[in-house]
């Protein structure tokens, strides 16, 4: 295969094999890698010709197109575009037709014979000229298209999307005068209480609402809360959802909904001994029994759905606001419920059904006949699992009420996940979005030596701009909603992806570009209508200049305190932290803080086999000695710890002194955002997720270690949130 050829295909697609690495090396990706990954896109890699023959196609069409599908745009008072035009019509009347969003008109008339040609292209014997054309016009910020229209004619020659986007994303205005705040940070599945099933839920959510904010908190930060395959309660990850638009049911406080409250014969069938017993055990557990919160809520579940449809007067009007929900959601809706549907459907015919790949392949796209008319043929049972989507984002919506409510300025924060499993339901309803023979991941680092993939089929750049971006804008609108942040995990996928093709290991990807001025616009855009200020995970393998492009647009940055450091190996105070940016101790991919410093993470990755070699892992643990000294150094230096604590990290453990001043002197720091995982209040120490693992580790299953209700009633704990509160001050 020809260089010039590889490298035309390349470019067309965003790939690019040169990178630099997590320890600052430049890396080359290979031919051959290049290739195979080609070739999970979907075309003949090993074909020079025909390769050239799609590149030619796709150019031939960008050039017969007069406009491009999209335009993202920064407010301004003029904008400038390309416009491709045949020959014979340069010397033409064009007639410039903007269609606001309110769906007014605003039109302007200019030759094309006074714009400035920019690139010529023969097309079958006819000459295109691209000419750049500048319209000075006032548009709000918002979704509009751009028509044109030769002098005379009706019919539009081209149209595309035209959004305008404010320059940042939202601050809200306590932050923006300097205020500093911390919250606690939740995996939503692992809080225990006295009243849940076995399982977190949005009532436990406004508990912790509550009782943050009477501690001087300020935000409960989530984990992903998307929707996951109810007939798979084992597939548990957050991070590897059915939808990233819907939510997960289980969050649902059952004995919250309304239909619960009007049905007495189902109060007494759940306050009988027998239920409340059953209760009892699964609230228990060290670990969260998915199988049996699933069956047990979707059981009752379909007893509130058949009181909905009770005929009572109140009923009517419940069912009245339902069906408007319905047609609000529209078919975005109907495609999550229709895959819900299908997937129990399946499963009752053929126990390995796991997801739509191995259906009937009449049955293995939303939009095909056999679908459409199955779900026709079944409405009252899509419609049921229409119910479980409207009574969850009921509940959140109240929780995210109740926060402002409260006067916290953020209250919720959620979290977006980077992409959606293979059986999803986004991808049953999309595949020519999707690459579905590549997972993201990331290539070799500190937290992956093997690299990572995620099992995650990636949307193709080109895909998404066909679209006008309409499957991210749905996707931002839908996490924008119900809370005051939002933390986009993996934020570079909004420059790039590792792409790993399904037949290689991790190491084997490569980086795929996408248009990140755009994607940051439009993350803009919707911040501001929203209201919802954002945090971009910018962790791992970062490229050289997206710090600053992400701090210009108004992204928070994310900085966890041990990767903060300096080149001496010694940590950075937190004093020098970036104001616009959220400070932390430990994520979900990492251990808790009693964990990390008795290097518990580095034991259980020997026994799970994640180190190659014993000498990796002996190193390991000698760098996490050094590491641990120079957190003590630190704390003493800056005064977190008492003078006569100990400081040989040889012989110091854990204790709440270290555990409890550690997190104070994070809170000293400069960042605007603080936020603290609820499992270090409680000094806990197994992690909740391994990277690297499946079913290796019960990752995703590990409960807190007490009751929400006992937590906030630990005077000792009161008191450390109280010092918090006044650090942050």
């Amino acid at each position: 295969m020809s260089r010039s050829t590889l490298d035309m295909f390349m470019e067309l697609k965003g790939i690019d094999p040169n990178f630099v690495d997590a320890w600052g090396n430049p890396a080359k990706v290979s031919d051959e890698n290049i290739r195979n990954i080609i070739g999970k896109m979907g075309y003949d890699a090993s074909d020079d010709s025909l390769l050239h023959a799609h590149y030619l196609e796709k150019e031939k069409e960008h050039w017969l197109s007069a406009l491009p599908p999209v335009s993202v745009c920064q407010k301004n008072t003029s904008y400038t575009f390309d416009v491709r035009l045949p020959i014979d019509s340069a010397s033409d009347s064009l007639i410039y037709k903007i269609t606001l969003e309110d769906k007014s008109e605003i039109k302007q008339t200019i030759c094309a014979t006074g714009f400035p040609l920019t690139a010529v292209k023969e097309i079958s014997d006819v000459e295109f000229h691209c000419y750049q054309v500048e319209m000075t016009v006032d548009l709000p910020i918002g979704y509009h298209s751009l028509s044109v229209y030769d002098n005379g004619i009706d019919e539009a020659l081209a149209t595309m999307s035209l959004i305008i986007t404010p320059s940042r994303c939202y601050m809200p205005e306590p932050i923006e005068q300097g205020e500093k705040i911390w919250g606690a940070s939740i995996q939503l599945y692992c809080v225990k209480s006295e009243v849940n099933w076995g399982i977190g839920d949005f009532s436990d959510l406004k508990t912790l609402l509550v009782k943050t904010k009477e501690n001087g908190g300020d935000f409960i930060g989530l984990n992903p809360i998307h929707a996951l395959s109810p007939s798979q309660p084992g597939n548990a990850s957050p991070y590897s959802p059915s939808s990233r638009k819907w939510l997960n049911i289980l969050y649902t406080d059952i004995t919250a909904v309304n239909e619960f409250e009007r049905n007495k014969v189902l109060q007494d069938k759940i306050g009988s001994a027998e239920f409340q017993q059953e209760l009892t055990v699964i609230r228990d557990t060290q670990w969260v029994d998915y199988e049996h919160v699933t069956s047990l809520k979707l059981s009752v579940l379909r007893e509130l759905y058949a009181t909905l449809n009770d005929g009572s007067a109140e009923s009517k009007k419940r069912l009245t606001a339902f069906n408007q929900y319905v047609e609000e959601k529209g078919e975005s809706l109907m495609q999550q419920a229709g895959y819900d549907a299908l997937q129990f459907h399946f499963l009752a015919l053929d126990a390995n059904s796991w997801g739509w790949p191995v259906w009937p392949e009449e049955f293995q796209a939303f939009q095909s006949e056999a679908s459409q008319n199955w779900i026709k043929e079944n409405i009252q049972e899509v419609l049921f699992w229409c119910y479980t989507q409207w009574v969850s984002e009921l509940q959140l919506e109240e929780a995210d009420q109740l926060a402002k409510s409260l006067g916290m300025t953020l209250g919720i924060y959620r979290d977006l996940a980077v992409g959606v499993g293979i059986s999803s339901s986004e991808i049953w309803a999309n595949h020519s979005l999707y690459c579905e023979h590549i997972s993201v991941g990331a290539p070799p680092d500190i937290l992956g030596p093997l690299g990572q993939s995620w099992g995650l089929p990636p949307i193709a750049p080109d895909q998404l701009q066909e679209t006008a971006y309409q499957p991210f804008i749905e996707l931002l609108q839908s996490n924008m909603s119900h809370c005051g942040a939002l933390r986009i995990d993996h934020v570079m996928a909004l420059l790039r992806l590792w792409w790993v093709p399904d037949n290689a290991s991790a190491e084997k990807g490569a980086y795929i570009y996408y248009q990140v001025e755009d994607m940051l616009n439009l993350l803009a855009l919707e911040s501001v209508r929203n209201e919802c200020l954002v945090i971009g995970e910018d962790l791992g393998t970062v490229p050289e200049g997206i710090d600053v492009l992400l701090k210009d647009a108004g992204v928070y940055s994310y900085k966890v305190y041990f990767f903060e450091t300096a080149e001496d190996g010694g940590f950075i105070s937190p004093e020098h932290y970036a104001p616009q940016a959220m400070a932390t101790l430990s994520t979900h991919d990492m251990p808790t803080i009693k964990g990390f410093w008795h290097c518990e993470d580095l034991h259980l990755g020997r026994e799970l086999g994640l180190y190659p070699k014993q000498d990796v892992y002996e190193s390991l643990l000698d760098d996490r000695l050094v590491c641990k000294q120079q957190i003590l150094n630190s704390l003493h230096g800056h005064g977190s710890l008492p003078d006569e604590y100990v400081r040989d990290a040889q012989v110091s453990g854990m204790d709440q002194t270290l555990n409890f001043g550690l997190q104070k002197h994070l809170a000293r720091g400069e960042s605007a955002l603080l936020s603290l995982q609820l499992e270090d209040f409680l000094e806990m120490e197994h992690p909740v997720n391994v990277p690297g693992t499946s079913d290796e580790y019960r990752n995703w299953q590990r409960k807190l270690s007490q009751n929400i209700e006992q937590l906030f009633c630990n005077e000792e704990v009161k008191k450390h949130l109280a010092e918090l509160t006044q650090a942050r001050k």
